[in-house]
């Protein structure tokens, strides 16, 4: 009998999975908080003999060489990744026992990076699951752009070939276990679904149903901006990853939050968006604690500015601090816990800023003509159609471009609502007069705000 155990990471769109027997196990692209490994380990009763990497992440810090010097495990790496430390090296073919009758067998699928590889586990010489990290996702492939603008063309052939291999060497019920795509940015495009198999990638996925030509073709306009972070991740994974510290950072007062703000450093309210427009201490920004705070805050903030963390609770710290050491933000700098009276200093207020609807929206332009309407989606959202006569800056570059959002009253939205609160709090740190639409896009339209399709028609 085997086992395998899904491991959540939400936050960052990926998974990591722990796989054996009766008394061993491999635990798969672990994440770099190794205690939620080694938890499932626990429960199950066995011991981590093996540690395995489908490739060098570009999108977390990876926990596997601390699991594995914690475990005593051996360390599998791709062969052609390069590497500082000491690891095992696994090429095509290659095969490790995980425990009686259980074999986890190396198979070369380039195409994420150039030395990807995925994994098969076989019980009694069947195969019996796929690991496939960042190549086969669901119903589509890991973006091939991560590793060199120059590569990416080649190694998009790479994923099609990788994928058929795939398909190739499995029968149809073989589950397809990825680390990508569950809101990743590593992941081609999104899909819906949470579970597959070989048979229905082969009848869903463009990469085995397109030839190579057009499934290339189709596929490279698909790619979104990188989020910046990823510069950092692949450099540390490739060094060796310092163990992570999640001992509580040291707690703040008003007096040195105010000062932090001064020297130019990051205070980061990790409460709902509706509590922070409420009122927040001037000057903070928001990330919602229960959004992707570690996605979009690290693809947003210079990279090694200290960060400090505000939230209603010690717990929300702690989830928020572990969140961000996954990529690599470790050590807040301080936080602070309660509510906004108590983050200001004697004789100052709370800021606030309103929230609104699409409706209020159409209401204000009846009554007040041309407000300014802030657009803070990527690209790819904006060409499936826009509000008439808004300004378009995405929120990963807003912060940089702040002064080019015209004067006035800044009305600012996004898909549903995260990221205009996010956006709302940079353009109310900035001093700007701002109201958060916090709705969903397709609202727009029933409130009868002039849209401009994709063919440029209103």
């Amino acid at each position: 009998m085997f086992f395998v155990d899904t491991l959540e990471l939400t936050g960052l769109g990926n998974r990591s999975y722990l796989a054996g027997g009766a008394e061993s196990a491999v635990a798969i692209d672990p994440p770099r908080d190794i205690d939620r490994v080694l938890a499932a380990a626990a429960r199950r009763g066995v011991r981590i003999a093996y540690v395995a990497e489908t490739h060098v992440h570009n999108d977390y810090v990876t926990g596997g060489l601390e699991l594995a010097r914690v475990s005593g495990a051996r360390y599998l790496v791709p062969a052609d990744a390069s590497v500082a430390y000491a690891r095992t090296a696994v090429s095509d073919g290659d095969t490790v026992a995980v425990d009686d009758g259980l074999v986890l067998r190396a198979v070369a699928t380039p195409g994420h990076t150039p030395h990807h590889t995925s994994y098969v586990l076989e019980d009694a010489g069947r195969s019996v699951a796929a690991f496939t990290g960042g190549s086969l996702l669901i119903g589509t492939v890991g973006r091939p752009d991560l590793v060199e603008p120059r590569l990416t063309e080649r190694l998009a052939r790479a994923q099609h070939a990788s994928a058929h291999r795939l398909a190739g060497l499995l029968d149809d019920d073989v589950p397809v276990l990825p680390t990508h795509g569950f809101g990743s940015f590593c992941s081609s495009s999104q899909a819906e679904g949470d579970a597959t198999t070989i048979g229905a990638e082969r009848r869903g996925n463009e990469a085995l149903t397109k030839d190579v030509s057009t499934f290339v073709a189709d596929l490279l306009p698909q790619l979104e901006d990188v989020p910046a972070y990823y510069a950092h991740m692949a450099p540390v994974n490739a060094a060796g990853p310092a163990p992570i510290d999640l001992t509580p950072p040291e707690p703040a007062d008003a007096d040195e939050l105010a000062a932090r703000l001064a020297a130019g450093e990051w205070v980061v309210d990790l409460r709902n968006r509706v509590a922070f427009a409420d009122g927040h201490l001037a000057g903070a920004f928001n990330f919602e604690g229960d959004g992707k705070p570690a996605t979009y805050l690290a693809w947003l903030i210079p990279w090694g500015k200290p960060v400090t963390l505000l939230a209603e609770t010690a717990e929300q710290i702690a989830d928020a601090q572990r969140e961000l050491a996954r990529v690599g933000i470790d050590r807040p700098a301080a936080s602070a816990t309660g509510d906004p009276r108590g983050w200001v200093r004697e004789g100052e207020t709370p800021r606030s800023f309103p929230r609104a609807a699409f409706a209020d929206l159409a209401d204000v332009l009846g009554r007040d003509g041309q407000p300014v309407v802030l657009d803070v989606r990527r690209d790819s959202e904006r060409k499936t159609g826009y509000v008439s006569g808004s300004v378009h800056v995405p929120i990963h570059e807003l912060h940089g471009r702040l002064d080019e959002v015209p004067p006035g009253t800044v009305w600012v939205h996004c898909a549903g609502g995260m990221r205009a609160a996010i956006a709302a709090s940079l353009l109310d740190a900035a001093g700007r007069d701002v109201v958060a639409v916090d709705d969903g896009f397709d609202a727009a339209e029933e409130a009868g705000l002039e849209l401009v399709r994709p063919d440029g028609r209103a």
